[in-house]
């Protein structure tokens, strides 16, 4: 459901939000040393096997640092017949640790010491502490016989080379036969992937930006599968109503919160603890949930979809912040606010209590979401007015992450979300407002938790310490969970093999090999 100007996910994501569906496009074209299943489980893919400590390839050492070592499967090969080696690996290593490209960045090279490429097939990468996300390095690669050249003569240039675009070159299960800028990217079988040449021959991804248009397709049998943010729940369920060629699938991708800002806002209020409970209070989730998730979303009180296998395990650990407007009201008037009947909280000077409510514009659910969410900070007593992002702004990370009050975003929710919130992924100047701390909330306690939970590696006191983290982070409310974010999926009746991914750390093309289609 839109134009995504790059088959790359890393530049699709690097500004404010994504281009819909466009996150999913490049799991088609693309492979990783891993992947993961629908249900987030880790499997080889061009790499022979996913280390671990049975296994050997993931060794723990006496002075608590550790090293995986990763052998690449002889047959892998890039969609233009070039050996995939470890030197690509080595290639992409260094773009991801280069300053002057943000946008390549990746958090495991914070506790990355060093990486060695013995002979061809074979990667080691030593660790300076325990992580326990070492076996998931890699996840997409690039070409190094393809980029290198250019990245040597102009670092800027790599970001606009045709690679990421029509002359894109994956290891992945399809390759781009033609790239029609506002049209539709068709995409062939790659004989050579290392899973086993895909069952369909062709795939035609479409360009349909405008929802209508989209519904139109689908509802005319022109769409068999739609992958990555799509259609909202809504349109999912007119759709329900009227299509009998197929089933509409629904996942928990990611979530929806509000993430107050912690530098410098225009209500310094933000920084007291009692008004963002207060805050929290004050929306019914429950209404939001059940208007604009037709009730199939539960409320978000941490960031843990309750469907994970591991949420009854830190359940006790979420500070609670369920609607209740009259508590909501004495935690305001507790800050020294008064306020009429039907008048805005005013301070003691007379000053009403204003505060601005952000989001990405041209989203089904940031938009709904935030007029909700207005409203009802609204009819609490405070001044506020919605505004949308135009898409136009989506890019200028400056102007994005220096939102003056609160904004309202869809982000990741997996397991390993939490590394978003540490201090040295705040966006800050020197940073070139490059980070994933959304809220700019830095607090050293916090950042402690979060380093121990990368390095603790049994899963019993793993799960302690994100107990931890979850405590911290809903007691001192350093974001809202509204919703655990569903992302519907339409698959057609012949189109077999497709599973619906169930959460955050899910992925859509795992099994794009299998797919099969019916005349």
């Amino acid at each position: 459901m839109s134009e995504p100007p790059t088959l790359s996910r890393a530049n699709i994501v690097a500004g404010s939000g994504t281009y819909p569906g466009g996150d999913a496009l490049e799991d088609l074209a693309n492979a990783g040393l891993t992947h993961s299943d629908h249900q987030g489980t880790r499997h080889p893919q061009l790499a022979e096997a996913v280390p671990s400590i049975e296994n050997g390839l993931w060794r723990l050492l006496p002075d608590g640092r550790m090293e995986t070592t990763w052998r690449i499967r002889p047959e892998a090969r890039w969609h233009d017949g070039t050996p995939f080696t470890s030197a690509d690996l080595l290639f992409t290593a260094e773009l991801s640790q280069d300053r002057d490209l943000p946008t390549f960045k990746a958090p495991e090279y914070n506790v990355i010491d060093g990486i060695e490429a013995p002979d061809a097939r074979t990667l080691v990468i030593r660790w300076k502490q325990a992580y326990v996300r070492a076996d998931e390095v890699f996840l997409t690669t690039r070409p190094k016989h393809i980029l290198d050249e250019a990245y040597r003569e102009a670092k800027a240039s790599v970001l606009s080379h045709p690679y990421w675009t029509e002359q894109y070159v994956g290891t992945g299960p399809y390759q781009v036969r033609e790239w029609a800028p506002g049209s539709h990217v068709i995409l062939t079988a790659f004989d050579g992937y290392v899973l086993g040449r895909p069952k369909i021959d062709e795939i035609k991804v479409k360009f349909i930006s405008d929802p209508k248009a989209l519904m139109a397709n689908i509802l005319a049998g022109e769409v068999d599968l739609t992958m990555g943010r799509n259609i909202s729940l809504q349109q999912a369920e007119q759709i329900r109503e009227q299509w009998r060629d197929g089933t509409i699938g629904i996942g928990y991708a990611n979530w929806i919160a509000l993430y107050p800002q912690f530098i410098n806002p225009a209500q310094p209020l933000l920084a007291n603890v009692q008004f963002r409970r207060a805050l929290a209070h004050a929306v019914d989730r429950e209404k939001l949930v059940d208007t604009l998730q037709y009730s199939r979303s539960p409320v978000a009180h941490s960031f843990v979809n309750p469907s994970e296998a591991i949420y009854k395990d830190i359940e006790s650990n979420v500070a609670r912040y369920d609607y209740d407007v009259r508590r909501a009201t004495q935690l305001i008037e507790g800050l020294g606010y008064t306020k009429g009947s039907d008048s805005p909280f005013r301070d003691a000077a007379g000053q009403p209590l204003a505060l601005d409510v952000w989001t990405s514009g041209g989203d089904d659910a940031h938009e709904a979401g935030v007029l909700v969410v207005s409203d009802e900070l609204r009819n609490l007593g405070i001044a506020t007015e919605p505004f949308f992002v135009p898409q136009a702004r989506r890019s200028d990370l400056e102007y994005n992450q220096s939102f003056p009050g609160i904004r309202l975003w869809r982000k990741d929710n997996s397991l390993w979300a939490v590394q978003r919130w540490h201090s040295r992924e705040t966006p800050l100047p020197e940073s070139r407002f490059v980070g994933t701390n959304d809220s700019r909330y830095m607090n050293p306690a916090l950042d402690t938790l979060i380093d121990r939970y990368f390095a603790t590696i049994p899963h019993r006191e793993r799960t302690a310490v994100l107990g931890q983290i979850i405590q911290h982070v809903t007691d001192q409310v350093t974001l809202v969970g509204l919703w655990y974010n569903t992302e519907p999926q339409v698959i057609s009746n012949r189109l077999q093999g497709r599973t619906v991914t169930q959460t955050a750390g899910g992925n859509d093309a795992w099994n794009a090999e299998a797919w099969t289609v019916s005349p």
